[in-house]
């Protein structure tokens, strides 16, 4: 059974005025109200999510950043930002600022504070901003919230660090035009998480798990079940298709062998599941060839060659217990002939865990914490095994600490909503200690 939140408004400062900008679900204004901070603009270009906001805050966002001058925003002591991360993700095309719709509007935000002065702001994005372009995005950023006059710090954190059942690192950017010497990041409960704590008992509302899953869940179970005890499972993605390929791959791609042997230069070799090429056409060898072997060019990437390596060896020694099961993988799609067993020296079997169906296989993890949510399909939200269902938009929005407020009333609206959605109890800790540290220095101020 979930425990719910105490909503106890405490007093770290004076009463402050704060914006939110791409505010989406209100992460940020939830935590920023829980500390007595008065929101005074918002802004958020889906209007459906404006009309929710309107519910649930009292106040309408207005829509698009670009669209507003700077210095009509009202005067306010804090922004808060959860700009896109789409641009710098790794999941994405990391085309950071060249992003032609999202990649810019951090120097929206940075207009406004260049326009309104605030005192503070958080801003949230991927950790991988701290990487794309060999640092340079992120050095860029900084640079210019600097130019500004602002002391500035950056850490990576996620909700299961203080407590929620959510493993989601998120990068934050705090940044003050006050001495920082004070300010402290949130430390770290170090208290076990259990996913139970966000879980009604059965709930109603909760969909079961469809047919073509259920029974690939039942075949990675036996999978499970068959292996011998003595073989270490390892936590590298298994991908099925790859157990009897052998097509090559450490120095050349599939693709390139094609366009520069045609068909006949891949006759010696097997594709997906084993499948020899000898004797097919172009088009049959596509068709029997993982989607991941179909990349242009004249090389894989490391991280793949990797993962093909370590596939291979997997299957070679132990193919005794993995090929009489193997052709069962065969009937289903791609992303569900790979599995990722993240429970080294747990019991052996998917009934017990909380699972996910990603693009890059099904990912089981332990009951301590749920998988990132993300803002895609509904299909991807967390899988409670054990009750063979997925997790419902209320019990996702208590992993988002956001359990309290009305969720869009359609699903698929509401599972994207929560995965684009910025933790407010991570948000409530940090701004506590950044207004705290504010707090200090105007006391060192008057004691002087």
């Amino acid at each position: 059974m979930h425990v719910e939140k105490t909503m106890t408004t405490i007093s770290v400062a004076s009463a402050f005025r704060f914006v939110d900008l791409f505010a989406g679900l209100g992460g940020f204004h939830s935590a920023l109200a829980e500390l007595g901070g008065s929101c005074v603009f918002a802004s958020e270009w889906v209007s459906t999510l404006q009309d929710l906001y309107e519910r649930n805050y009292g106040l309408r966002p207005h829509g698009d950043i670009t669209s507003i001058r700077a210095e009509l925003i009202p005067d306010h002591d804090f922004l808060t930002a959860g700009f896109p991360c789409q641009p710098f993700s790794k999941a994405g095309d990391q085309l950071g600022f060249e992003h032609t719709e999202q990649g810019r509007l951090f120097f929206n935000v940075l207009e406004i504070l260049q326009a309104k002065r605030p005192r503070n702001f958080i801003l949230e994005n991927v950790p991988n901003l701290l990487k794309h372009d060999e640092g340079r995005s992120f050095a860029r950023m900084k640079r210019e919230l600097e130019g500004l006059g602002y002391t500035i710090r950056a850490e990576r954190l996620s909700p299961h660090q203080f407590g929620v059942p959510q493993i989601r690192e998120r990068l934050y950017i705090v940044g003050s035009l006050e001495s920082m010497n004070t300010f402290t990041w949130p430390d770290p409960t170090g208290a076990p998480t259990h996913i139970s704590t966000v879980l009604d008992a059965n709930p109603l509302e909760a969909r079961a798990i469809p047919d073509l899953l259920l029974r690939c869940l039942e075949m990675w179970d036996d999978f499970l079940t068959s292996s011998p005890a003595s073989i270490e499972l390892p936590s590298f993605p298994l991908w099925s298709m790859e157990w009897g390929a052998d097509y090559p791959y450490e120095t050349t791609t599939a693709l390139e062998m094609l366009a520069v042997g045609g068909p006949e230069a891949l006759y010696p070799y097997k594709g997906s599941f084993g499948v020899s090429f000898d004797g097919m056409t172009e088009s049959e060898i596509l068709k029997n060839l993982p989607s991941h072997a179909k990349r242009p060019g004249v090389d894989y990437p490391r991280w793949k060659k990797t993962f093909l390596r370590q596939n291979r060896e997997f299957y070679a020694n132990n193919e005794s217990w993995i090929g009489p099961w193997l052709p069962r993988a065969k009937e289903f799609p791609s992303s569900l002939q790979k599995f990722e067993w993240n429970a080294k020296g747990e019991e052996r079997t998917v009934w017990k865990y909380v699972l996910q169906q990603r693009a890059s296989g099904i990912r089981l993890k332990r009951v301590h914490s749920a998988p990132t949510l993300v803002a895609m399909t509904a299909t991807q939200v967390p899988i409670i095994a054990w009750e063979q269902r997925f997790m419902t938009q209320r019990e996702c929005a208590r992993l988002q600490s956001l359990g309290a407020i009305e969720l869009p009333s359609q699903i698929g609206a509401a599972y994207k909503a929560l995965g684009n959605a910025v933790n407010a109890h991570v948000v409530e800790l940090i701004a506590r200690s950044l207004l705290g540290s504010n707090g200090a220095r105007a006391a060192q101020i008057l004691a002087a």
